[in-house]
């Protein structure tokens, strides 16, 4: 009976990301999410039935499952090319074409954010899940790709769990946040003032709203135009000015960003705060340069002074730190990675196994059918029948072939059937 054989579906990843290509050319090859569903529409009409569009800030590829990967790249290449319009010639180097396990690896990577510009940065499991979506939603996504992206899920939870790699600011917005939860502990009771309208402050308030402070307020220096406009952005209150001193009366944290080349905030304004505070605690962020704060707040007890050199090495230790945990989250890639490969092995013995048990079965009814209801006469035909064909066979290797593949033959025999080295195997055929 003729048998057609179905290549198995590899693994393929074709894309450019924050180390192959600079911004410019991610810029023109971004796909925003309304699109990405004609996208895949385009590559599927071309062959490409499994994939999905990973598209981000750090990363614009595909992901994806083919029969034959490499000549399906081309296809990707070129939707890429005619997405951005880009000549062909101008990517060079710029795109990545990975298959197998390299492809299996990357993915994994990506997805527990080991490829990122920020080694465990938690939003891009979140955008590969985006993207999951929706792939699914236009019919692309398989059974193969299907069980790739969950072993992806998993290794990320396991690197999460198993790991410290996303614990640590590594940024100065999220240091000046790490360091005012050690300093205040819970910030919802926390009032906040922020103190000028440059954008580094902004982003500070920005991260210490996300992190759930209670009350925030904002003072610009040069209009109350400003404070309003910073204010309606930050979705928080403002302040004039000349409420400068009352407003550090009751906040427990200051975020200061004006520059001057002059000292706003000096040690009497510290000490007259702090006999004012429940909290007898005070966190001052400095992000100005020159410093907005006296140094000598420093040497009050109650006061605890952060400059941007300061949260520049809390965020470098946070670095350091996630690059160490890597190491151990790398080892847990390559666990997943050896898993999914023996899976995708067990799974290609399936075909054979069920011709295996399909002809043996046929081999049993038969054998019934012949010997009646002698259970004996069944047993012993259905084994020599069973036995039959590895007889000719071992014949034939030992006639023709050389000693080695014989020798293979009975190592593989031992290993199907359990058998001991020095078994004696009869496949002497006594029907």
């Amino acid at each position: 009976m003729n048998r057609a054989t179905r290549n198995p579906k590899v693994p393929f990843v074709v894309g450019a990301n924050h180390r192959s290509s600079g911004l410019s050319l991610r810029d023109r090859l971004f796909v925003e999410d309304a699109m990405i569903p004609a996208f895949l529409k385009r590559l599927s009409d071309q062959g490409v039935s499994e994939a999905l569009v990973l598209s981000t800030c750090d990363r614009v590829e595909v992901q994806g499952v083919h029969e034959s990967p490499h000549e399906i790249a081309s296809v990707i290449i070129d939707a890429f090319a005619n997405h951005g319009e880009i000549d062909k010639s101008d990517f060079g180097e710029h795109l990545y074409t990975l298959y197998g396990d390299v492809a299996l690896r990357h993915i994994l990577r990506v997805a527990s954010s080991l490829d990122s510009q920020v080694i465990g940065e938690p939003q891009v499991l979140g955008q590969i899940k985006a993207a999951h979506r929706i792939a699914r939603d236009a019919d692309n996504v398989g059974s193969t790709l299907e069980s790739i992206l969950q072993d992806a899920y998993n290794a990320a939870k396991r690197v999460r769990t198993e790991t410290s790699i996303g614990e640590r600011a590594v940024s100065i917005a999220a240091a000046a946040v790490q360091m005012a939860r050690d300093v205040q502990g819970d910030l919802k009771n926390c009032r906040a003032v922020l103190i000028g309208d440059a954008e580094m402050g902004e982003m500070v308030a920005t991260q210490l709203l996300s992190a759930g402070i209670g009350n925030l307020s904002v003072l610009s220096d040069r209009s109350p135009q400003r404070s309003a406009e910073v204010a309606r952005r930050l979705d928080c209150h403002s302040a004039p000015w000349e409420n400068l001193a009352e407003e550090i009366d009751k906040a427990e944290i200051l975020i200061t960003a004006l520059g001057r080349r002059e000292y706003t905030i000096n040690a009497d304004m510290v000490r007259a705060a702090l006999a004012n505070h429940r909290r007898k605690l005070i966190y001052i962020i400095d992000l100005a340069l020159p410093g907005d704060v006296d140094p000598a707040v420093n040497r009050i007890d109650q006061a605890f002074l952060y400059d941007i050199g300061d949260l520049e090495r809390v965020a470098m230790e946070g670095m350091n730190h996630r690059e160490n945990e890597a190491g151990q989250a790398k080892e847990i890639i390559e666990q997943a990675l050896e898993s999914m490969s023996r899976g995708r092995a067990e799974r290609a013995a399936v075909p054979i196994l069920n011709r295996l048990r399909g002809h043996v079965e046929d081999m049993r009814k038969q054998t019934l059918s012949d010997s009646g209801d002698d259970a004996s006469k069944a047993t012993n035909l259905l084994a020599n029948r069973l036995l039959h064909m590895p007889s000719v066979v071992l014949r034939e290797i030992a006639a023709e072939e050389s000693d080695t593949e014989l020798k293979a033959m009975e190592r593989a025999i031992e290993k199907l059937f359990g058998l001991d080295a020095d078994t004696d195997i009869d496949t002497e055929n006594k029907e």
